[in-house]
């Protein structure tokens, strides 16, 4: 059998029937919970899978206050084009010293600069 496919269309999102509001209502956290586990495609993510992402997010977001791209990100800020790209993918987490300077990247992007800056 065939997959249908479909775009959704965000100015009209599928809505659910009297009778599926009902059945979804009726759900407690429990068999909502056991209704995610019992899904092999589709598990809860892990808490480390979820600190990884919750960090990806802070990166692209810091990167995203500054209006670079990641390549010139990288540059400016000197830090590995390669290593940004994993950070940004939750491929890998940020340790304490990253967070720490994205922090200040995105509070003084300037002032980072200047201090980055090399002199003749």
């Amino acid at each position: 059998m065939a997959m249908a496919r479909f775009t959704l269309d965000p100015k009209n999102p599928p809505k659910l029937t009297a009778k599926e509001e009902v059945r979804l209502d009726a759900l407690t956290d429990a068999d909502i919970t056991a209704a995610a586990l019992s899904d092999p495609d589709n598990l809860p993510m892990t808490d480390e899978e979820l600190a990884r992402l919750t960090a990806a997010r802070r990166v692209r977001a810091v990167r995203a206050h500054t209006g670079l791209s990641q390549a010139s990100f990288a540059k400016t800020f000197h830090i590995n084009v390669a290593r940004l790209r994993d950070l940004e993918q939750g491929r890998t987490q940020p340790d304490s010293a990253v967070l720490a300077y994205l922090a200040v990247i995105d509070k003084e992007p300037e002032a980072v600069r200047r201090a980055l800056r090399v002199t003749d």
